[in-house]
């Protein structure tokens, strides 16, 4: 098989794809025949060293991918040869042959693309998680996601969208803009404007009748957070999702006092007994949504897997919006 290899944490532009030996299931795993992979933002950080989990070296990175299973392992029952999947986990996705853990497997429907599936797994799981679960947003109210152009950004957008939400998404870029209320948001605000500290708020109250936002959905940090803080309507939460921005933020308390405010933290399930059952409950929710037509991926570029430094480059550059694919 090939597969792009870790072999020290380093600039991606220093890894390379390898010939290596065809994988064998260990009892618990099964053999997936890659159709599709897809990136995400913290494939770009964890060949370098800069995500919270730090692979053993050498590793396979690689959230997502996904294609049919080629092998079963003893132990394993629900999946058997020729089942079409997607698999969504820390490394692993980015090879020809992957091997994966059943816990992080999940049969797609026949209607769905391989692109689809590929582009579907971390992005709508942190959604529906870190919303639903975490963050308890429901119908009605109004909700502000942060960096609502990204793969979890849009993903957000639609889940809340699907859900019955008003949602509002915060961009840096006018085309950003349009693409994140065409995915179902009904405005953006834009994140890029000059005295953000104020620009949120404003813009926000606009479009709330002075009210604020029930709940905010921060993937940015820094002082997005600290803006996003102010677009509150009294007794309103806001969740953090990542930092993306780079600076994490501080929250003054009393601040958190006179507003009643709630600040959430909603990681996907890291800190869970229970986060395999969570995240297949999850998958189970945002396939039925997409089989309804109401989820899609939004795969701005599909590449060749050994024009993968370009894909890399793009959401080093942050000039992606939502989903980039690799076809091997």
């Amino acid at each position: 098989m090939r597969a792009l290899v870790v072999k020290e944490f380093a600039p991606y532009a220093n890894h390379a794809i390898e010939e290596l030996a065809d994988p064998e299931p260990a009892p618990d795993e099964v053999v997936i025949d890659a159709r599709a992979m897809s990136l995400n933002f913290p494939d770009v950080l964890i060949v370098e060293g800069l995500y919270q989990h730090k692979p053993a070296r050498p590793f396979i990175p690689g959230f997502d991918a996904a294609g049919v299973v080629s092998a079963v392992g003893a132990e394993v029952s629900g999946f058997e040869v020729g089942d079409r999947v997607l698999t969504s986990r820390h490394h692993g996705a980015f090879a020809t042959r992957i091997q994966a853990p059943v816990s992080a497997v999940y049969k797609i429907p026949d209607m769905m693309p391989f692109e689809d599936a590929a582009a579907f797994g971390l992005v709508y799981l942190t959604a529906q998680i870190s919303m639903v679960e975490n963050a308890a947003a429901k119908a009605g109210e109004t909700i502000l996601v942060t960096g609502a152009s990204g793969g979890v950004g849009l993903a957000m957008v639609q889940l809340g969208a699907a859900l019955g939400m008003d949602v509002i998404g915060g961009v840096t870029s006018a085309q950003k803009a349009d693409v994140v209320q065409a995915n179902g948001a009904f405005a953006a605000i834009d994140l890029a404007a000059a005295n953000l500290r104020e620009a949120v708020r404003e813009q926000v109250y606009r479009l709330t009748d002075g009210e604020g936002v029930d709940l905010v959905l921060d993937q940015v940090g820094g002082d997005v957070f600290d803006a996003c803080l102010r677009a509150l309507k009294p007794g309103g939460r806001i969740a953090v999702v990542g930092f993306a921005g780079g600076r994490i933020a501080e929250v003054k308390t009393n601040y958190l006092l006179i507003k009643r405010l709630t600040v959430i933290g909603s990681p996907l399930t890291s800190g869970r007994s229970d986060g395999d059952a969570v995240r297949r409950k999850a998958m189970a929710k945002v396939l039925a949504l997409y089989e309804a037509g109401k989820l899609k991926p939004h795969i701005s570029a599909s590449l060749a897997f050994d024009e993968w430094r370009e894909a890399f480059r793009r959401f080093k550059d942050r000039e992606v919006i939502g989903k980039i694919v690799l076809l091997p």
